[in-house]
This record gives structure tokens, C-alpha cells and sequence, in this order.
């Protein structure tokens, strides 16, 4: 039997930007709405925290692997977020005080856009790319860093 048509009968695979930038906006979205439940001693606060972890250790494992194609110094300075990431997770794990996440969701909502952000590969300028900031898919897409490993 033939699917009905629509977006599930025709499967697009995302290319590894598109996928780095939406696992961190859902990790984002899930602290948001644990900030919310206030009935559960924190149990939804420290696995939305817990996942937020695993998604940065997945960045950092892919940041130095040899083969990670990012020039140096924009691994560095991933990995110098990745760290201040994990501090502020382990200090939020430690009180879980959901009025304090704010600074985990700032970065994770910052490279979110920048891996939505399509590169500038045809000379249009700055203002072309913000005003359609849709990820680069194709030929065009390169991955920043590989959380479907």
C-alpha cells in the first residue's frame, strides 16, 4: 500500500548541521519546560541537564577526533564552551536551581544559530545569509560537528 503523501511519506534526510542545531534547541526546550515542573524534587530539571551533557560530551568526542575537519581554532573555542558548559550543568546538578540555566541555554541557542546560519559561499554578503539563516543541506552542507555518530 502506498503511503499517503506528505512530509512523512517523504523522508528527507537532514544534513549534520541541520541535525547538531536542532538536538541543541531540543535540549534548550526541555530545560525550558523542566524549569516548569515544580512537583518532582527536580527529577525533570536533572535529566533535561543530564541530556544536555550528553549532547556537549557527543561535540567534544567529535571535536578531537583526528579526522573533525573544523579549522583549530573554531575546535578551541567549541571546546572552550563545552567546558563552560559542563561547569554550569555540574554546578545546576549540584542545586538544581532551574533559575540558573540560563547561561547553558545562551550557548546552546548561540551555536544553535550558527549551525543554521547558511555559509556565505556565493559572495551575497551578510545580509542575504541573515535574512534566510535556513541550514545548508546538500552540496553546501558540512558538518560542524557529528552528533549522529
Amino acid at each position: 500500500m502506498k503511503p499517503a503523501t506528505g512530509y512523512a511519506s517523504q523522508p528527507r534526510a537532514m544534513d549534520p548541521r541541520s541535525t547538531e542545531a536542532w538536538a541543541l534547541s531540543e535540549a534548550s526546550r526541555r530545560l525550558v519546560l523542566a524549569t516548569r515542573i515544580t512537583d518532582d524534587n527536580g527529577e525533570a530539571l536533572r535529566s533535561a541537564l543530564v541530556l544536555n551533557q550528553r549532547l556537549w560530551s557527543i561535540f567534544q568526542a567529535s571535536l578531537i577526533d583526528p579526522s573533525c575537519e573544523l579549522p583549530r581554532d573554531i575546535r578551541d573555542n567549541v571546546l572552550a564552551l563545552s567546558i563552560l558548559v559542563d561547569r554550569h550543568v555540574m554546578q545546576r546538578l549540584a542545586d538544581l536551581d532551574p533559575t540558573k540555566i540560563q547561561p547553558i541555554l545562551d550557548i546552546n541557542r548561540s551555536i544553535a544559530e550558527g549551525l543554521s546560519a547558511m555559509p556565505d559561499t556565493a559572495g551575497a554578503g551578510t545580509a542575504a545569509a541573515a535574512a534566510n539563516p535556513a541550514p545548508a543541506t546538500g552540496q553546501n552542507a558540512r558538518p560542524v560537528m557529528n552528533v549522529t555518530a
